[in-house]
C-alpha cells in the first residue's frame, strides 16, 4: 500500500508543479528540483529509496527511447562531428578533469576520483533541452544538445564502470579501450539489429493497440540484451530509437503513428519531471550522511563546490578553445554567429538523472563513498539551478533567438504545396474516362484549400474581412459543437449503441483537434520580417535574374479584385512589371492568372513584413 501511496503522490506532484511552472512560464525540471529539495526535509515526508538499478533499467531507457524516435537522424548526421567532440571528447576531458582536482583535493585512489568524473561529466538531455526549447534556442543548437544528451550517457557509463573495477583491484589502459570499443560496437550493433527486426514486424502489423504495445517494450528489447553482453544499453536504446522513429512513416499506419505519439509524449511527461522531483527528495538522505562522515559538512561543501565550479568551467575550455564551436555549421547551414552559438552551448551543460544514477553505483567500500555522493547531487543542482536559471538571460543578451514562427509557415506553405502537387500528378495518372468529373473536382479542391490554408497564415489581411479559412473554421466549430450535442443526446436516450456513439465522437474529436492546432500555430505568428529560411532558399536563373528594385503599380490594392468586384486575402508583386495581384487563396487569384498570362516567372509577397519570392516556372522559394 505504502509504494502505491508514494507513487500516486509523485505522479500527482508532478501534475501539479509542472502546470504551474507552465502558466508560470518557469522551467518545469528547475522548479521540480526546488520542490524536491524542500520536500525532502519535511519530516512527515518518507525517505525516497530508488536504487541505481531501477533507474538504470527502469527509467533511463524509456526517457532515452521517447527522446530518440523524436530525433532527426538527418539533423543529427549533418552535425555528427561537433556532436562526437561533445558526447566523446568533451565527457573523457570533463571526467579526467574532475578526477584531477578531486584527487587532489580528498586524497583518494585516482580510480575512485575517475568514477566521480565519470559520474558528473554527462549533461541530461531533459534538462538541456528543456531549457532549450522554453526560451528559443535555434533549432540547430537543439539539435546538438540532444545529440550529445543521447549519446554521452554512453562515454560516461563506460568510465564509470571501469573506474569501479579499479577501485576493486587493477584494470590497465588497454582494458578500458577494449571496454569502451565493445560497448559502442556492440551497442550499435544490437540497435541496429533491434531497429531492423522491428521494423519488418511492425509493417505487418495493422492493428494499432498492438503496434504501441510492442513500441513500449522496444526500449528494453534494445537495452537488455546489450547490458546483457556488456555493451551499452544506452547506444542500444538510441540507435533503435533513432532508426524506428525515421522509418515511422513508411512502417507504422498514420492512427498507429498518432497513437504512438501521444502515448510517449504522455509518458515522457511524467517520467522525466519525476526524475528531477526524485533527484530533489534525494537532497535530506545524502546531507545526512555527510553531517556524520569524516570530513564533516563544511569541508564535504567547499569541495563540493570547487568540483562543482570545475565541471561549468571545462566545459567552456573544451568548446570555445579547441574550437568545437566553429565547426557549429559544416555544411550547408551556416551559422552566422559561431562564437555565440558556442558561448550558449557552454553553458548549456545541466546534469540529470544519469549523474544520480552512477553515483549510487559506486561501491560501498569506496573512500568517501558520501561524499563523492554529496557532491555529485551538488553538481546536479547546481549546475541545474545556476545554468539552467541563467541561460535565459544569457541567451537574451547575445541576440541568440530561435526560428522565427513566420519562417516555420512559409516552410511549411512550400512542402505543402509541393506534396498536393504531386498528390495532384498521381491523381492525373490514375483517372479514367468514367471517373467521376465532381470526385476528381472535390480531391483537388482538398487540396487547393490546405494549401491556401497554410499561404493565408503568413500574410496580414488587408481587408476588414476574415480569409475564407478563418470563416470556414469559425463557422465549422459552431457545427461541431452542434454536432456534439446532438450525439449526446441521443446517447442519453439510450436508443443506439455505445460503440456506435464512440466511433462518431472519436471523428468529431479529430476534426476539432485540427482546427485547435491551427489555432494554436496561428497565435505564434510575429510582427518580424520574414525572408525564405537558408535550408529553403531555392537556386534558379530565374530567381537570380530577378529585378530586385521593380516599383509596385498600385501596392495596397488589387485592381482586377475592383473591377471584377471581388475581395482578395493576400497580395503578391510581378518581379517583371511590378503588377500587383491577389494570392491564390483569393478568389480571384489574378497573380497565377497574370503569370499564366504573361509567363513572367518571379513574384513576391508585398505583404507587410514579408521579404520572400517565388518561381512559378521551378517551383522554388527565394
Amino acid at each position: 500500500m505504502e509504494p502505491a501511496l508514494t507513487l500516486i503522490f509523485l505522479a500527482a506532484t508532478v501534475v501539479v508543479v509542472a502546470a504551474g511552472a507552465r502558466r508560470l512560464n518557469l522551467s518545469a525540471p528547475l522548479v521540480l528540483t526546488a520542490v524536491g529539495i524542500l520536500a525532502s526535509f519535511v519530516p512527515w515526508v518518507p525517505e525516497l529509496q530508488v536504487g541505481p538499478q531501477v533507474i538504470l533499467f527502469g527509467i533511463l531507457p524509456p526517457l532515452l527511447y521517447a527522446a530518440s524516435i523524436r530525433s532527426s537522424l538527418v539533423d543529427l548526421g549533418a552535425n555528427r562531428n561537433v556532436i562526437g567532440l561533445l558526447s566523446v571528447g568533451l565527457v573523457v576531458f570533463t571526467a579526467f578533469g574532475v578526477a584531477l582536482v578531486t584527487w587532489k583535493l580528498l586524497d583518494i585512489p585516482f580510480a575512485a576520483a575517475l568514477a566521480l568524473g565519470g559520474v558528473v561529466a554527462p549533461p541530461d538531455a531533459v534538462a538541456a533541452t528543456a531549457v532549450a526549447r522554453r526560451i528559443g534556442l535555434p533549432r540547430r543548437i537543439v539539435t546538438i544538445l540532444e545529440g550529445e544528451s543521447l549519446f554521452n550517457d554512453a562515454t560516461a557509463l563506460v568510465i564509470v564502470r571501469a573506474a569501479i573495477l579499479g577501485i576493486a583491484g587493477s584494470v590497465s589502459l588497454a582494458e578500458v579501450g577494449g571496454d569502451f570499443l565493445l560497448a559502442a560496437a556492440g551497442g550499435i550493433l544490437i540497435g541496429l539489429v533491434v531497429a531492423w527486426v522491428l521494423g519488418h514486424v511492425r509493417q505487418r502489423i495493422t492493428d494499432v493497440t498492438t503496434d504501441v504495445a510492442l513500441s513500449f517494450m522496444a526500449p528494453w528489447l534494445a537495452y537488455l540484451p546489450a547490458e546483457s553482453i556488456h555493451a551499452s544499453g544506452v547506444l542500444a536504446v538510441v540507435v533503435a530509437g533513432i532508426l524506428l522513429g525515421h522509418k515511422a512513416p513508411v512502417v507504422q499506419t498514420a492512427q498507429s503513428r498518432t497513437a504512438e505519439r501521444l502515448n510517449w509524449t504522455t509518458i515522457q511527461f511524467l517520467l522525466e519531471n519525476a526524475v528531477f522531483l526524485v533527484i530533489g527528495l534525494y537532497a535530506h538522505v545524502i546531507v545526512a550522511a555527510v553531517v556524520s562522515s569524516e570530513l564533516g559538512l563544511g569541508r564535504s561543501v567547499l569541495i563540493a563546490l570547487l568540483v562543482l565550479l570545475t565541471v561549468m568551467l571545462l566545459r567552456p575550455v573544451w568548446i570555445l578553445l579547441l574550437g568545437a564551436s566553429l565547426r557549429l555549421a559544416p555544411g550547408r547551414h551556416v551559422e552566422s554567429a559561431s562564437i555565440k552559438a558556442g558561448l550558449v552551448l557552454s553553458w548549456a551543460g545541466m546534469r540529470g538523472v544519469v549523474t544520480l544514477a552512477a553515483a549510487l553505483l559506486l561501491p560501498t567500500t569506496t573512500p568517501h563513498r558520501e561524499v563523492l555522493l554529496f557532491i555529485a547531487l551538488v553538481v546536479t543542482v547546481g549546475t541545474l539551478l545556476l545554468q539552467g536559471l541563467t541561460l535565459p538571460w544569457l541567451v537574451r543578451r547575445l541576440g541568440v533567438h530561435g526560428p522565427d514562427p513566420r519562417e516555420d509557415a512559409l516552410q511549411t506553405a512550400t512542402v505543402l504545396g509541393r506534396a498536393v502537387a504531386k498528390g495532384n500528378a498521381v491523381l492525373e495518372e490514375h483517372l479514367h474516362d468514367d471517373t467521376p468529373q465532381a470526385i476528381v473536382d472535390q480531391l483537388r479542391f482538398q487540396g487547393e484549400r490546405r494549401t491556401h490554408l497554410a499561404w493565408e497564415r503568413l500574410g496580414t489581411t488587408r481587408i476588414d474581412e476574415p480569409s475564407p479559412n478563418e470563416v470556414y473554421r469559425r463557422l465549422r466549430r459552431k457545427m461541431l459543437k452542434a454536432e456534439r450535442q446532438e450525439v449526446l443526446r441521443l446517447r442519453d436516450t439510450g436508443t443506439v449503441d455505445r460503440e456506435v456513439l464512440d466511433e462518431v465522437m472519436t471523428s468529431l474529436d479529430l476534426e476539432e483537434s485540427m482546427l485547435t492546432i491551427v489555432d494554436d500555430r496561428e497565435t505564434e505568428l510575429q510582427d518580424r520580417i520574414i525572408t525564405t529560411p537558408e535550408p529553403q532558399r531555392g537556386d534558379c536563373e530565374h530567381l537570380r535574374e530577378a529585378c530586385s528594385s521593380t516599383e509596385p503599380d498600385d501596392p495596397d490594392r488589387c485592381r482586377d479584385c475592383i473591377e471584377e468586384g471581388l475581395t482578395w486575402v493576400n497580395l503578391r508583386m510581378c518581379l517583371e512589371c511590378g503588377k500587383v495581384a491577389c494570392c491564390d487563396s483569393s478568389v480571384g487569384r489574378h497573380s497565377e492568372r497574370h503569370w499564366q498570362h504573361t509567363q513572367h516567372p518571379v513574384m513576391r509577397s508585398i505583404e507587410p513584413g514579408e521579404q520572400w519570392r517565388w518561381c512559378y516556372v521551378d517551383e522554388l522559394l527565394g
